[in-house]
């Protein structure tokens, strides 16, 4: 199971992210722990400098925008 992790203050894109992330897992039959940080200091010690971020299994993949759908297919093959 892939553990992701969505980090943003709570922005309209970080919820983009969240949801597509999620609808994506669930629309391919993937099982993922998803997780929403919106801790600043938590932010921060994962370097990401605009958000959203996203952390794939402890690795920063992504951060600055709302993914494509596409990226986010490729992190759940």
């Amino acid at each position: 199971m892939k553990h992701i992790k969505v980090l943003g203050p709570g922005c309209a894109n970080c919820k983009r992210a969240y949801t597509l992330i999620e609808e994506t897992a669930r629309a391919k039959g993937v099982e993922i722990q998803l997780e929403k940080v919106e801790d600043i200091a938590d932010i921060a010690r994962h370097g990401i400098m605009s958000t959203p971020g996203v952390v794939l299994d402890g690795e920063v993949v992504y951060m600055g925008g709302v993914p494509a759908r596409s990226l986010v297919e490729k992190w759940l093959a």
